[in-house]
């Protein structure tokens, strides 16, 4: 009697050994496996991809002089006062209208946009004590990864046309995403930082710039177009 009790006991769990085993064997998945308290592998999120790694940026070089006695910073009295908008669209030839804090946003999907400077590209500063200002000036040439050279208006608040002015990012990772601005007066760069939100380039080539007015030295100061008032 007992040696049948012994054999039903032993049917009774092959049979449920391999009832499971069917079961699992017409499952449509797996079942999860659990390690402590984590979450059942089978229902984690695929992990994020790692962020591209950064190195620091090659150094950042105040000292050199960028310039020749061809290609030096100044401000240039020929030419007709303008704001920095006006200028840089009729010198790039990108045809946006609006406040400089607006040009980034408006460029997208009409002009390629970029984080790298390129002859012609019209760089844009974000916004500095208010997030409604900004300035646009235009890339002309440049010097290394580091420093480009640009011509803009206004820059001083005087309507006033630079040309040939030194920028030099001064980002962590060279990224031009922080810059200082030379400051033509003094002959030095400019102690504020500024947020560059990117280069803008133009579609095709920039246009041809507009002949400036024959300098003329003995004429009087005043009467140059863009000049400052005498006295």
């Amino acid at each position: 009697m007992k040696r049948k009790q012994k054999v039903g006991v032993w049917a009774l769990v092959f049979g449920l050994i391999a009832l499971s085993l069917s079961a699992c064997a017409s499952s449509p998945t797996s079942a999860p496996i659990v390690y402590g308290r984590n979450a059942p592998i089978a229902s984690r999120a695929p992990s994020a991809p790692l962020p591209p790694i950064q190195t620091p940026g090659p150094p950042i070089d105040l000292s050199t002089p960028y310039w020749d006695s061809y290609t030096f910073p100044r401000i240039d009295y020929t030419q007709a006062t303008s704001q920095c908008v006006p200028f840089a669209r009729l010198i790039s030839g990108v045809q946006i209208w609006g406040d400089a804090y607006t040009w980034w946003d408006q460029a997208q999907g009409k002009y390629p946009r970029s984080s790298k400077p390129a002859e012609g590209s019209v760089l844009v500063l974000k916004g500095w004590n208010e997030e409604k200002r900004g300035h646009v000036a235009v890339v002309k040439s440049i010097l290394s990864s580091r420093v480009i050279r640009v011509d803009h208006a206004n820059w001083l608040h005087g309507e006033e046309v630079s040309l040939d002015v030194p920028v030099i990012d001064v980002s962590p990772y060279n990224d031009w995403s922080e810059v200082r601005v030379w400051y033509v007066p003094g002959m030095y760069w400019g102690g504020r930082i500024y947020t560059a939100q990117g280069f803008i380039y133009p579609l095709g080539p920039p246009p041809p710039r507009p002949a400036a007015p024959v300098y003329d030295p003995n004429a009087p100061i005043a009467s140059l177009p863009g000049s400052p008032p005498s006295g």
